[in-house]
């Protein structure tokens, strides 16, 4: 039953981080920058999603065979999964980052061109596959027998700070920065005299980044369970079965997110309202 869900939530993952990415890529409408940066999130969403099913495969096969070994895509499934959920993470930075840049510094259009957001995607990306690398090195990435995955410890160890620092505390509170010094900002165009197309502007923005804090937000409270394992196990061992407990709370998290995006993203959604109500006119003209 869990294995049923899981692989579900996985293939609706990758079919709709797919289909966005398709129309981000077709749609004309949508060949902006914000919706370039939202093809990002999709296109890491995708990698995560193909990761997360993997491993579960794994899993599945190794349960039904009744075998624990460690194969030689082991790591590799392990860091994948590792990194791609950090990359999810520095996308909503980039999100929030050039919302704030648009709003604060109208005038810098460097900092909103398609050739300076491109670059930090690349540059966030090679970070965080870089910061991962250390893990293997370190051997941080361990065969965990009981859960049948190499993943990172649960103890109290450098790697562990480390692994959170780079993939929790560096990203997510920058985003909350940007959302309260946009909301100080906009605060304070309201009691000054301000042309209307500006304020409303500010307006806008400082909504897009709430969505997606609102977005963060669901990442994070779906690696409730594993920060709580993370705690346990300063002080005792954790649960049998922490991880397979941990992954069912990020596959469902993974659905929300892409359902959420879909809500949020107004172009995305228009184009396939668009799409989807085409056909019946096209089937109407075409008998009259």
């Amino acid at each position: 039953m869990v294995y049923s869900f899981r692989y579900f939530d996985g293939w609706m993952v990758i079919i709709l981080s797919t289909l966005f990415l398709l129309i981000i890529i077709v749609d004309k409408t949508c060949h902006t920058v914000p919706m370039m940066l939202i093809g990002n999130s999709c296109l890491t969403t995708l990698v995560y999603g193909c990761c997360l099913l993997s491993l579960c495969t794994f899993t599945l096969k190794n349960d039904l065979k009744k075998i624990q070994y460690q194969d030689s895509l082991c790591i590799l499934r392990g860091y994948l999964v590792y990194s791609s959920y950090a990359a999810l993470n520095y996308s909503f930075l980039l999100q929030s980052l050039y919302r704030y840049m648009t709003v604060i510094y109208p005038n810098r259009l460097f900092f909103q061109s398609l050739r300076f957001q491109c670059l930090l995607i690349c540059m966030t990306r090679i970070f965080v596959l870089i910061y991962s690398i250390a893990f293997i090195f370190n051997n941080g990435f361990i065969y965990n027998v009981d859960n049948q995955i190499c993943f990172p410890a649960l103890q109290f160890s450098f790697l562990s700070i480390y692994g959170s620092l780079c993939t929790y505390i560096i990203p997510v509170p920058m985003i909350m920065f940007f959302y309260f010094k946009l909301v100080r900002y906009v605060h304070e165009m309201g009691k000054r005299v301000t042309p209307t197309n500006i304020l409303f502007r500010a307006k806008r923005e400082l909504k897009m980044i709430r969505r997606t804090i609102i977005l963060l937000s669901v990442l994070a409270i779906s690696g409730f369970p594993y920060t709580i394992f993370i705690i346990i196990s300063f002080f005792t061992t954790p649960p049998k079965y922490d991880y397979r407990i941990a992954f069912i709370f990020f596959d469902v998290a993974m659905i929300l997110v892409m359902i959420t995006l879909f809500q949020f993203t107004d172009p995305l959604k228009a184009s396939i309202i668009k799409r989807i109500n085409l056909r019946p006119n096209t089937v109407a003209v075409g008998i009259t």
